[in-house]
């Protein structure tokens, strides 16, 4: 593997002081063979990216670079491109890929692990941060199953794109440094119809503090590997929980594991509460994809909910059972702790303290709801007597006629509610018009039922009596005017496929202000166009990546 000329790019080298913590306290796989097999007994497989003779940047993100110490002028360098393409190894670099299993679709599916994720090693940055670099798409590991290991470009945009947004809404996620073109064509069945085609090649280097998983810890508790499980949770405390207290592993008691577990549910909560929040849709809930830290990960057949249909899922492959659809997230997010639960049950020995975790779970879920609604709504709290009402006839409102959710809400913002006598006389749907799908189908009924519930929330913003300037910037500084919708994403891939990246950066610039409004962007603030209702990658997605 070659390597950089340590002179040359001595500023680059010293910005990426590498730890590689994971690697140094975790015990490896002794067969250093790339060929996909089951591995026992070890947390990770040492590996080698794959060359690729042609990269080419798409585009990369200033903040993250900035996380890492890295400047402008080695982001826009050939030597940013070949480092993160995976071509060369910066010293410190270790590349390696972690074993983990996971429950799919509600199924035990055995060993996964990093089929085509290569973590290059952990960097601490100039703040004391710990950041693990992993390269999406850049070859097979033993984990590799019957895949290539690869990635398209298509899913690399939309990761490197959602990944960011999300950081920019406010809400826990992996970040994205960059999306790089191999140059190499990647055979993938979009519909798995049977129609294989070749498309562009593309990898994306993920960020994070942590990129370990609940099937990290259900493989080894699975094989009865229990040394192997106590181990990579002691490491788990000790580097992604210090503010725990505990810095060695002798100081870990069973009362430390339960304190741990219990902080996962709450911070996997908050996590998913946010998502419900600005209409996300993850698509594919199983436990290989949920993180031990409450971050959002994996970015596969996910979606935005635009028109508000809690039943909605995504996934092409979830279709039928709709087991991951938007309503059923929180319920998926707690079967998923059950299974975290059950997988270092051996470390604590009785199940009274994860389950009273649990509980904990569903009591930090609806308090951050609560709250989330009151802000969405510009209530200056949740008052369950009158809310838990007005949140129910509201979520019944918005189903009743094909509504843009982000649309929706945006423009409750602006209305006023100074004169509630005029309330009931008015047809408050021209107001909104803007968030509807087909106007022409709005009926006598459901003017009557918005009307009522208006006139209803109006009485309860009299109570909180806010200044309507007030109550508007509470309401946008939680009602995001910009999403990265499915169709805008779409058509950024189309033009990169052609060659043309400027629209990756565009909606890169455009997502790092959504709650703004931005007028000279109000073009992407728009509902979904009808010709993407049913368009491949604009409505629903495969797993196809």
């Amino acid at each position: 593997m070659a390597s950089f000329n340590e002179t040359k790019l001595l500023t680059v080298a010293e910005a990426l002081q590498f730890d590689n913590r994971f690697t140094r306290e975790l015990p490896a796989d002794p067969n250093l063979e790339n060929h996909r097999r089951q591995v026992t007994g070890a947390c990770y497989s040492k590996v080698q990216p794959k060359q690729f003779e042609a990269p080419r940047l798409v585009a990369y993100s200033p903040e993250v670079a900035t996380l890492l110490d890295l400047s402008g002028r080695f982001c826009a360098s050939k030597e940013f491109v070949q480092t993160f393409v995976g071509n060369r190894l910066l010293p410190g670099m270790d590349p390696y890929a972690t074993c983990y299993g996971g429950h799919q679709f509600g199924n035990w599916a055995g060993q996964l692990g990093d089929g085509r994720a290569i973590n290059l090693g952990e960097v601490i940055n100039q703040s004391g941060e710990r950041w693990a670099l992993q390269l999406k798409g850049a070859g097979a590991t033993p984990y590799a199953r019957m895949a290539d290991g690869l990635a398209v470009l298509r899913s690399s945009i939309r990761e490197f794109l959602c990944s960011e947004a999300m950081h920019h809404l406010g809400i826990p996620t992996t970040r994205a440094l960059s999306v790089v073109t191999t140059g190499e064509p990647v055979e993938r069945d979009m519909f798995y119809d049977g129609n294989p085609k070749d498309e562009p090649g593309a990898v994306v280097c993920r960020v994070a503090p942590s990129f370990t998983r609940f099937g990290h810890f259900q493989i080894f508790t699975s094989r009865g590997e229990i040394d192997v499980l106590r181990q990579l949770a002691n490491y788990t405390i000790c580097t992604d929980y210090p503010h725990l207290g505990v810095h060695s592993a002798t100081e870990i008691t069973e009362d430390t594991y339960t304190t741990w577990f219990d902080e996962v549910c709450r911070r996997t909560a908050r996590m998913v509460v946010h998502w419900q929040r600005v209409g996300f849709v993850h698509g594919v809930m199983n436990t290989d994809n949920m993180s031990i830290l409450g971050l959002t990960i994996d970015y596969g057949p996910y979606g935005w909910l635009e028109d508000y249909d809690p039943n909605w899922t995504p996934n092409t492959t979830d279709a039928h059972g709709r087991r991951y659809r938007f309503a059923h997230q929180p319920q998926i997010a707690l079967w998923n702790l059950v299974q975290f639960a059950r997988a270092i049950y051996p470390l604590v020995g009785k199940a009274e303290p994860l389950e009273s975790s649990l509980d904990s779970y569903q009591k930090c879920f609806e308090q951050s709801w609560q709250s989330m609604m009151a802000q969405k709504l510009g209530f200056v709290e949740y008052e369950p007597t009158t809310d838990d009402a007005l949140c129910k006839e509201l979520d019944a409102v918005l189903q009743m006629v094909e509504t843009d959710m982000t649309i929706f809400y945006r423009k409750l913002a602006t209305m006023e509610f100074n004169d509630r006598q005029t309330v009931l006389d008015k047809k408050w749907s021209a107001h909104l018009v803007e968030a509807y799908y087909s106007p022409e189908q709005l009926t006598d009924d459901y003017e009557t039922r918005l009307n009522k519930w208006l006139d209803d929330y109006g009485k309860r913003l009299q109570k909180d009596d806010l200044p309507t300037e007030r109550r508007r910037e509470r309401m946008n500084a939680v009602n995001p005017k910009y999403v990265l919708r499915n169709y805008l994403a779409q058509l950024a891939i189309d033009k990169a496929e052609q060659g043309d990246h400027t629209m990756v950066s565009e909606l890169l610039d455009l997502l790092r202000r959504p709650y703004d409004e931005q007028p000279e962007k109000e073009e992407f603030a728009q509902k979904r166009p009808d010709w993407a209702r049913h368009r491949a990658g604009c409505s629903m997605l495969s797993c196809s990546s």
